[in-house]
C-alpha cells in the first residue's frame, strides 16, 4: 500500500457502509477490487507516458473528504442559468447527492429511463451489474479506481429501441464550496438501436473551494443510435476536475461530443472512443479557455476496430497569463479496419508570453486502405490582421478581442443546441469583449 494514500482507505472502510448498494455481493467486490487497484497505482506520476505533461503533486498533498450527506439547500440556482428557458428533463446533483425537488421530468416516452444512479444500485442493481465498468479499465492507474471505489451517485439514462427524445437531458453537478470535499460522479448512459437523445452534462460551483470532482461517464451506442453529447465544465478557480468519458459504438451509431473547459485550477478530461461496427460515426469538438495559472489537460483516443468507420476531431485552445493547456490526440486504426476515415485538427491560440500549450497529435495506422490526416498549430495573434482592424478605425484592444473570439468561431458552430451556443458565446464575450460592442463591431466590419 503507497503511503501517501493510507488515509484515503480509512475514508473507504469509513464510509462503505453508506455507499448505495451495499450488501449487494458483487458490487462490493467491485468497490473492494478498485479500491485495492487505486492502493497498489496511487494517483499517476509525471513519470507515466499520458500523464507527462500534468504534475498531480498539488492535488496529491492535499487530503479530500467524502460527502456523506447531500446539504440542507432548499433551492441551488447558479449563476447565469443558462438553462433556465430551455424545456429540458433535468437531474441536479449537489456535492455529488441527487436532489429530487429540483429535478423537473417532463413527462416520458416508453422505454426510457432517466433517474439517480444511487435508486438503480439501491433498488435494481442487477441492472447494472454488467454496465459498470464495461467500458473502463480498472487496472488504469488512478482516477478510475477511484471513482469506482467511492462512486456514490451520478445519472443513469437508457433507451429503448427506436426512441427519439426530443427535448434534451441535463445533468446538472453543483459544488457548493466546501473545501477540500471530494465529489465523486459515476453516469450510465446506454442508447438502444436506432435512438437519439442530446444529453449536456454540466459542472458548476457556488463558491471558490478547493474541492475534487472525479467524474466517469460510461455511454453505450447500440446499432443505428445517436447521442449528442455536451460536457461543459465550470469548476472554481481553485478546483481540481478529473474526468473520463467512455464510448462504444456499434454499427451505424453516431456519437457527437462537445467538450469545454472554461474553469478549475487543474483539468483532466479522457476521452475514449472505440469504434466497433461498420459504418459508426463521431465527432469530437473541443474549446479550452485558460487564464491565471490554470492547468487543463485534454486527452483523446479513437479506436477503429471496424471498417467502413469515421472519426473527425476538432479542438481549439485559448490561453492567457501562466495558463497551460495540453491536448493528446491519439487515432488508432486496427488492422481489420480497411476504408477509415479520420481527421484530426488541434490549434492553440496564445495571449500571453507566459502562456503555454502542449499538442501530441498521434496516428496508429495498422491498415492500408484508409484516409486519415491530422495537424497541429501553436501562435499568436496575427499582427497583419491587427493592423487591418486599424486601418478601418478598430482600437487595438477591441480588435484583439474580436479576434480572439473569433477563433472560437470554428467550435461554435459545430454546436447545434442553441442555449448552449448562446452561453458560450456570452462566456467568451463577458471575459473578452462587450457583446453590445461585439455586434457594432460586426455591423462596422460588414458594411
Amino acid at each position: 500500500m503507497m503511503t501517501g494514500h493510507v488515509s484515503y482507505a480509512e475514508d473507504f472502510k469509513a464510509v462503505a457502509a453508506t455507499l448505495p448498494g451495499v450488501g449487494v455481493p458483487w458490487l462490493e467486490q467491485l468497490r473492494t477490487n478498485a479500491m485495492e487497484s487505486f492502493l497498489d497505482s496511487g494517483f499517476p506520476t509525471t513519470r507515466i507516458e499520458d500523464w507527462k505533461y500534468t504534475d498531480l503533486r498539488s492535488l496529491t498533498r492535499r487530503h479530500y473528504t467524502p460527502v456523506t450527506r447531500p446539504p440542507s439547500i432548499d433551492s441551488v440556482i447558479p449563476a447565469d442559468p443558462w438553462w433556465q428557458d430551455e424545456l429540458q428533463h433535468r437531474l441536479v446533483f449537489i456535492d455529488g447527492h441527487f436532489v429530487p425537488e429540483l429535478c423537473p421530468l417532463h413527462p416520458l416516452l416508453n422505454g426510457v429511463t432517466i433517474t439517480s444512479l444511487a435508486r438503480v444500485l439501491e433498488q435494481q442493481p442487477d441492472l447494472l451489474e454488467h454496465r459498470l465498468g464495461r467500458n473502463t479499465a480498472l487496472e488504469q492507474p488512478g482516477f478510475n479506481a477511484f471513482n469506482t471505489a467511492f462512486m456514490r451517485d451520478g445519472a443513469y439514462l437508457t433507451l429503448g429501441d427506436g426512441t427519439v427524445l426530443e427535448q434534451s437531458v441535463h445533468l446538472l453537478f453543483v459544488s457548493t464550496g466546501t473545501d477540500l470535499s471530494m465529489r465523486p460522479v459515476r453516469n450510465i448512459i446506454v442508447a438502444g438501436p436506432h435512438s437519439h437523445a442530446t444529453v449536456v452534462e454540466s459542472y458548476v460551483a457556488l463558491g471558490d473551494a478547493a474541492g475534487l470532482t472525479s467524474a466517469v461517464t460510461e455511454i453505450s451506442l447500440e446499432t443505428g443510435a445517436h447521442i449528442e453529447h455536451y460536457k461543459l465544465e465550470e469548476e472554481s478557480a481553485s478546483a481540481s476536475h478529473i474526468a473520463g468519458i467512455y464510448v462504444t459504438q456499434e454499427r451505424d451509431s453516431r456519437f457527437d461530443s462537445h467538450n469545454i473547459a472554461l474553469g478549475g485550477q487543474l483539468v483532466r478530461n479522457d476521452l475514449q472512443i472505440a469504434l466497433n461496427g461498420p459504418g459508426a460515426a463521431t465527432t469530437l469538438n473541443g474549446l479550452t479557455v485558460t487564464r491565471g495559472r490554470q492547468h487543463v489537460d485534454n486527452h483523446t483516443r479513437v479506436d477503429h476496430n471496424k471498417p467502413q468507420a469515421r472519426s473527425d476531431e476538432w479542438y481549439r485552445g485559448i490561453l492567457d497569463d501562466r495558463s497551460r493547456s495540453i491536448f493528446n490526440g491519439r487515432i488508432v486504426v486496427h488492422p481489420n479496419a480497411q476504408q477509415t476515415v479520420s481527421h484530426q485538427a488541434n490549434h492553440s491560440l496564445l495571449l500571453s508570453g507566459d502562456a503555454e500549450a502542449d499538442a501530441k497529435p498521434q496516428l496508429e495506422i495498422h491498415a492500408d486502405d484508409v484516409q486519415c490526416t491530422h495537424g497541429c498549430t501553436v501562435g499568436q495573434l496575427d499582427e497583419d490582421v491587427l493592423f487591418y482592424f486599424r486601418s478601418r478605425g478598430v482600437d487595438a484592444v477591441t480588435a484583439r478581442n474580436f479576434l480572439v473570439c473569433a477563433f472560437a468561431v470554428d467550435v461554435l458552430e459545430r454546436i447545434r443546441l442553441q442555449p448552449v451556443r448562446r452561453m458560450l458565446e456570452r462566456r467568451l464575450a463577458g471575459r473578452f469583449m462587450d457583446m453590445e460592442v461585439l455586434d457594432s463591431l460586426r455591423e462596422r466590419l460588414s458594411g
